[in-house]
């Protein structure tokens, strides 16, 4: 059987299929950012994870052939690195895993490990690619000054133009009402409490108001639209930057996938695709598997043993029932 870790800043999703394709037992819990939860921290929530992954399936650790965790920010500071390598030593047994970054699940999931490129828009973002076995990545610099086209990078960009809106600086549109009305403020200045005492901005927290630009879109509000679109291109630049880092020739057609909640906006999708057909090299795919499946599927890869298509055909049935697990 096979392990996948999915880890994101706003949530963990874990899952254990065996080499027919059936899916043994999903499990789902916090973020394991671990700039946000600390490293003991991490591995303290990532042990119980997977001991309940494990309960829940009802087999022992050792009948864990192989597992991919991926975690975000890993390979970014080789210290923060090393001590996640180690991490899942609590559980499970040297040689049985390998831990890498949470792109390379969206890009497994996406396109069912075959070359192309995924870009990943959920709390943060990133964009991962390979051909011929070469890998390459793009953006993921953090939310301080990069994760362009994120959940988070959304969310502040509302902000901005929830004050600009406050002060006169541009016309109030729907989402001045909208902020007002969700988060229950009274006075604008109100925000302020909200963002840096009760998120205590936190990272996660702020990025869940990324809907509301959303919603403030699809009611019209031409600066929330503009907020989206210019979300989509940075997104689309990133598959750009990826695609020559690669070595694809000028003309060749590229499989593109996406994941992340950011592209449950009909608004960013629909720009994101549009932006990519204008290049005219690009063929924009439907996610095959949600990312826990794709570092399901990723770990039987590194094993040597991937899944065959009878097994992928079976995986395929029960991809709605995962995605309402993650929903859940």
């Amino acid at each position: 059987m096979f392990i996948g870790v999915d880890g994101g800043g706003s949530k963990t999703a874990l899952i254990l299929i065996d080499r027919e394709g059936a899916v043994r037992a999903m499990h789902v819990t916090v973020g394991s950012y671990y700039l946000t939860l600390g490293m003991e921290a991490l591995g303290d929530m990532l042990s119980t994870a997977v001991s309940a992954l494990l309960k829940k399936a009802q087999v022992s650790a050792d009948a864990i052939e192989y597992g991919y965790l991926g975690l975000p920010a890993y390979g970014e500071d080789r210290v923060a690195t090393a001590q996640m390598d180690s991490v899942p030593l609590r559980i499970l047994e040297q040689g049985s895993f390998v831990c890498g970054n949470d792109m390379i699940c969206g890009w497994a999931g996406s396109l069912a490990c075959r070359d192309g490129i995924n870009v990943i828009a959920g709390t943060g973002s990133i964009c991962y690619g390979e051909r011929l076995r070469v890998t390459a990545r793009c953006g993921g610099w953090g939310e301080l000054f990069s994760d362009e086209g994120s959940a988070y990078w959304i969310a502040c960009r509302g902000l901005d133009l929830f004050s600009r809106m406050s002060d006169g600086r541009i016309p109030r549109g729907p989402f001045y009402d909208l902020i007002r009305q969700r988060l229950n403020i009274s006075d604008d200045l109100e925000l302020c409490r909200h963002v840096y005492v009760t998120l205590a901005g936190d990272r996660a927290g702020i990025a869940q108001l990324c809907p509301l630009v959303v919603e403030a879109a699809a009611a019209s509000d031409h600066a929330a639209i503009a907020i989206l679109e210019h979300a989509a291109e940075e997104l689309a630049l990133l598959v750009d930057t990826t695609r020559t880092q690669l070595g694809f020739s000028a003309d060749e057609r590229v499989d593109v996938s996406y994941s992340g909640g950011v592209f449950e906006s009909v608004a960013v999708l629909k720009h994101f695709t549009a932006v990519l057909a204008l290049r005219g090299v690009y063929r924009v795919c439907e996610p095959a598997f949600p990312p826990v499946i794709g570092a399901a599927l990723y770990a039987a890869k590194r094993s040597g043993l991937p899944l065959s298509e009878a097994a992928l055909e079976r995986l395929r049935a029960s991809r709605d029932e995962v995605e309402d697990a993650l929903r859940s």
